[in-house]
Order: structure tokens, then C-alpha cells, then sequence
């Protein structure tokens, strides 16, 4: 089963880190990476640029709006996304309570991926049926 890792990390404790403290915290987190991908768990990881490089799209008063920055203002800020193969949210706990940088001050949300396997082939025949409405082909019943 895949679960979705979101790594939050505290911007001024990173930002108060030596560079000497910030790449042993790298070289430890690259080396358990390694150490998933080895053994099967890794299925993807990716950091994120800083805060305040994103963009949030939300709807509002019936059209879309945006805000610069993220949707939610808290001290810890999304550092980076991971997807891992495990067997269990037991086992998924298991694989990231021995991350590194925990021990750096990172907080890790665990949620399994949803299935929306059948939700999609639903949504593909609906969406097929009403194609061949609009084409003037069998009507809907």
C-alpha cells in the first residue's frame, strides 16, 4: 500500500543551523533514502521550493482567486513530499520514525493514498455516455 509523507520542518531553526549542521542533516536524510529505495519502501520523494514561492488557488464568490504563499500560516512550513510502499500505517510508522531528520526538528504526516480507481472508471463511462449524447448518438435513458 502507498502512503503520502508530508515533511514540515521549522524555517528558523533550519535557518539557524550551521552549514556544517545542515549538510550532516542532508548527507543523513539522502543515506535513509537510499536505504528505502534499497529495500522497496521508496515509490517517490520531492522537496518543495520555500513557502512563500507558492501559489494557492481556491474558489471564491463564484470564480477562482489566488493568494500568494501557502493557504495556512504556521511556524512549520511543507519542506518536501514523499510516496512509500508499506505494508500497513503500522509499517509505514515504522519506516518513518527512523527519518533523520526528525531528530532535526521535522514533523512527518503519514495518510494513505486514497484508491480512486473505480471513482475514475465511473467518471470515464459517465463522461463517454455524455460525449455520445452531444454527437446526437443514443440519448441518455
Amino acid at each position: 500500500m502507498k502512503y503520502i509523507c508530508l515533511g514540515y520542518y521549522d524555517k528558523s531553526k533550519h535557518d539557524a543551523m550551521t552549514e556544517a549542521e545542515k549538510q550532516a542533516m542532508f548527507d543523513a536524510c539522502f543515506a535513509y533514502d537510499d536505504h528505502l529505495r534499497a529495500n522497496g519502501h521508496w515509490a517517490v520523494g520531492e522537496a518543495l521550493q520555500p513557502a512563500e514561492t507558492a501559489l494557492t488557488v481556491y474558489w471564491k464568490n463564484g470564480k477562482v482567486a489566488t493568494t500568494d504563499g501557502p493557504y495556512v500560516e504556521t511556524k512549520e512550513q511543507l519542506g518536501g513530499i514523499g510516496i512509500l510502499e508499506a505494508r500497513d500505517m503500522n509499517h509505514a510508522h515504522q519506516i518513518v520514525s527512523q527519518h533523520p531528520s526528525l531528530k532535526y526538528g521535522s514533523v512527518w504526516e503519514i495518510r494513505p493514498v486514497g484508491d480512486l480507481s473505480e471513482i475514475r472508471k465511473a467518471s470515464e463511462h459517465r463522461r463517454r455516455k455524455d460525449t455520445r449524447d452531444e454527437a446526437g448518438h443514443e440519448g441518455k435513458k
